[in-house]
């Protein structure tokens, strides 16, 4: 079904622009692009920003693999490294929290008109051209080390993908209601 998408380059652009303002909108309802909550999270007194993510994460895991169930999609995950792991870590992390914001948060911020924002946007532009101009040596020396290929958990294993999917959305699931039954 969407094999033919993936010959219609405009097509794709198209719906990854309004994926992207229906993920900006979903921000926005969910209050998590405002700097107080993102600082509030980060100290550990506003748990929004988790609740979100949670919830995000419980629906993009199950809607993925049943369009993948149903053939609507292949999945085609890529290689990962110890290496990559830490370094994407420690620049998003470092980022947050310099910020205030994600990528996916400070683009909402600045859709709200968060001037704030539109610094860390040119934070964010800058430190990805200064990335891409060193990825070929990084990806020699420290991106390589500890390859773990394009291994998942359901591969790792040996199980039907669902056997993870379904436990970890239940994990997930009581936790967000823990989360909630807290007060947090």
């Amino acid at each position: 079904m969407l094999t033919q998408l993936h010959a219609k380059t405009k097509l794709q652009l198209l719906f990854g622009f309004i994926a992207g303002l229906g993920f900006g909108f979903f921000l926005h309802k969910g209050g998590v692009a405002k700097y107080d909550v993102i600082i509030g999270q980060l100290l550990l007194r506003d748990f929004t920003v988790v609740k979100v993510m949670i919830s995000a994460v419980i629906t993009g895991m199950i809607g993925i693999y049943a369009m993948k169930a149903l053939g609507w999609i292949k999945l085609h995950p890529k290689p990962g490294s110890a290496g990559m792991s830490i370094v994407g870590g420690l620049l998003f992390g470092v980022g947050f929290a310099t910020l205030g914001y994600c990528p996916g948060t400070i683009a909402g911020a600045l859709g709200n008109g968060y001037l704030d924002a539109l610094a860390g946007m040119g934070g964010i532009l800058i430190g990805a051209g200064l990335f891409a101009a060193l990825f070929p040596r990084l990806r020699q020396s420290i991106l390589s080390k500890g390859d773990f290929g394009d291994i998942t958990i359901p591969r790792l294993l040996k199980v039907n993908e669902w056997f993870v999917i379904i436990p970890f959305g239940i994990l997930l699931f009581l936790l967000l209601k823990w989360i909630e039954s807290q007060g947090l």
